[in-house]
């Protein structure tokens, strides 16, 4: 005895009604249609019928191709039921041309169940790749099916970086290729810091002194800002001012001698030999200007007129300039009786700072009035005169490599250094020192400036021009540095302080050559002439 229990049946094409039945499925072996029309065929011939009444009982058995060819999850795949289950009555739109060419034998593409186990396989072989979220999945593919889209979105892409030779966990595109790799270890501080010049042969190296070469004594040293108490000879003799007394110390013999001393209640306020090196001058407080022969250790003569100390002076040949206190300039001819040739007056202060530039044809001056004064030889009135400084302006210096450039310095509340073009009289460059400026020497070696400071660092600072670049600094004084001076041959610098010592310094050392001079041959070669001053 059986039983039987009704058991409802797929509809399929052979159950259909006779109006169905109508409709027979051409083979895509035999047909003589391409895909293409036979899919456009297809698809307008169910599109009618699902107008029709009798269209909207069950579903079409032949599956609609996908409206692009990189939509996999249009396809059905294994387990998925095609052909039943009811079917929306909305009606929809005829599928677009779509015109594309496939991979896969020719212009047809057909899903088979190998190809999706071969993509399956391939992402069970990879490396842990997290699974794109199924919201974002959704986003991304238009028609959601039963299946995990996320899966066969990354197996095409899988796919897509198999045939490209990419891998997924890579970045395609990068800022910048990787750096070579090398056998040999690479040292990082040849890469790296690589010098902008060629390098300097050791025993070459330029080295700055961290202590005095010679340290003298110079007991009473008047501590004032306006005096210039210090001067080097070419003929290698330092002379030194100390109150009422004058020394003379030989560099090359190392001995020391008292030239001369003054008449009570005066002072020494300025010394300055002049360039052959026989004779040195000699400024008084009371306004009188002495000229010593060194070697004869006598005086030669005496001018007088000034009526204030005479605290600077520079030679140019025969030619001696002074200046006073009260801001007046004189030049004195020491051959002649009748000694004062011509007067500058344009100072408002007492002059503190002058130097005649080598060639002789300009004058710089500069005064406690904060001025700065270039003045033509055959001028009484000044050429260029400049207030820039903020405070009293006693360093001068003119370049020997480049004569129509002048550096000056001012005092505690300025603390720069100024450099200007003696032809045009514009100012070139300047340095914020920090400190108070008291002198300014160049070197003949080089193309850099020393200059000497007081409060409140009390130091020398060694700058290269026109870099304006500080190559170092000597701490080299307990208190302001006064005055110093230059050795002949441009190697050794003279510095003397508040603190009563006088101390040497090998700042520039000789490597080479010396720098040449515009006018040319080499500078500071010491005598330039010889002892032929007619002094009267």
């Amino acid at each position: 005895m059986s039983f039987s229990t009704p058991v409802k049946s797929r509809p399929s094409i052979a159950s259909c009604s006779p109006s169905r039945m109508s409709y027979q499925q051409p083979r895509l072996d035999s047909s003589p249609l391409t895909p293409r029309q036979y899919s456009q065929l297809t698809s307008s011939f169910m599109s009618s019928r699902r107008r029709s009444p009798s269209g909207a009982q069950a579903k079409s058995c032949i599956h609609r191709q996908a409206s692009s060819p990189l939509k996999l999850d249009s396809y059905p795949l294994e387990g998925e039921l095609t052909g039943t289950g009811p079917v929306s009555s909305t009606p929809k739109r005829p599928a677009k041309k779509q015109l594309y060419r496939s991979s896969v034998q020719g212009d047809r593409f057909i899903p088979s169940r190998s190809s999706t186990s071969t993509a399956m396989s391939k992402l069970e072989s990879e490396s842990k790749i997290s699974p794109v979220s199924s919201d974002s999945s959704a986003s991304s593919v238009s028609n959601a099916s039963s299946y995990q889209p996320n899966t066969v979105a990354l197996a095409y892409q899988s796919s897509v970086a198999e045939a490209c030779g990419l891998a997924l966990n890579t970045r395609i595109l990068a800022f910048k290729p990787e750096a070579p790799q090398s056998s040999k270890p690479i040292d990082l501080r040849s890469q790296y810091n690589r010098p902008l010049k060629p390098a300097v042969n050791a025993q070459l190296r330029r080295r700055l002194p961290t202590s005095a070469e010679r340290i003298l004594d110079a007991p009473g040293i008047r501590d004032d800002y306006y005096l210039n108490l210090l001067d080097w000879s070419c003929n290698n003799q330092v002379a030194i001012g100390l109150d009422r007394d004058l020394y003379v110390w030989n560099a090359e013999t190392g001995t020391v001698s008292s030239l001369l001393q003054t008449r009570p209640n005066t002072y020494i306020a300025g010394i300055k030999w002049s360039g052959d090196g026989a004779y040195v001058a000699v400024g008084l407080s009371d306004g009188d200007v002495q000229i010593w022969d060194a070697e004869e250790g006598e005086k030669v003569r005496s001018m007088t007129g000034h009526a204030a100390r005479v605290g600077v002076m520079s030679w140019d040949r025969h030619i001696l300039s002074s200046g006073c206190r009260d801001g007046s300039i004189w030049n004195h001819d020491v051959r002649v009786a009748e000694h004062k040739v011509s007067e500058f007056v344009n100072h408002q202060a007492e002059v503190c700072g002058l130097q005649w530039r080598s060639d002789g044809n300009q004058l710089a001056s500069g005064g406690n009035d904060n001025l700065v004064n270039i003045w033509d030889a055959r001028s009484s009135t000044p050429k260029f005169t400049k207030s820039n400084h903020k405070a009293a302006v006693k360093a001068l210096a003119w370049c020997p490599w480049q004569l129509n450039l002048l550096a000056t310095g001012g005092g505690t509340y300025d603390k720069h250094i100024h450099f200007w073009n003696g032809t045009t009289g514009a100012r070139l460059n300047s340095i914020d020192t920090g400190s108070q400026v008291t002198s300014l020497q160049w070197s003949t070696t080089y193309k850099e400036i020393v200059s000497s400071h007081g409060y409140p660092d009390n130091n020398l600072a060694i700058w290269s021009y026109p870099t304006l670049v500080k190559n170092g600094e000597i701490q080299g004084h307990d208190t302001r540095v006064l005055s110093s001076a230059l050795s002949p041959d441009g190697s050794t610098l003279a510095t003397v302080a508040s603190d009563e010592n006088l101390k040497f310094w090998k700042v520039f050392e000789q490597l080479g050559k010396k720098v040449s001079s515009a006018v040319g041959g080499t500078l500071g070669s010491g005598k330039d002439i010889a002892k032929v001053m007619m002094i009267r």
